[in-house]
């Protein structure tokens, strides 16, 4: 099964180091969704409470300071508990 890869509390360096701050914002309210990543995505969470479920695997957590990837072809459910407001970057 994919894996989705989540490193906590990122530091300042490594976000300058990937470009995280030139990264587009995606912002969405409380809801509940399924999603299937056509390519892999790596995002840095600003605010939110997150829960996604990929099919299958246990839930993932996720939330402020969070440098999260979902793997290209996994299928999951998102739980947004908090409105969320993150930086994004799909992968070619």
């Amino acid at each position: 099964m994919k894996e989705i890869r989540v490193i906590r509390q990122v530091d300042e360096q490594q976000l300058d180091a990937l470009g995280v701050r030139q990264w587009d914002i995606w912002t969405k309210e409380e809801s509940k969704f399924d999603w299937t990543y056509d390519s892999a995505e790596t995002c840095y969470f600003l605010k939110g409470d997150v829960e996604v479920t990929p099919d299958g695997g246990a839930p993932v957590t996720m939330g402020p300071g969070d440098l999260v990837t979902f793997p290209a072809g996994l299928s999951c459910t998102w739980h947004i508990r908090k409105a969320v407001r993150k930086h994004y970057r799909f992968e070619d």
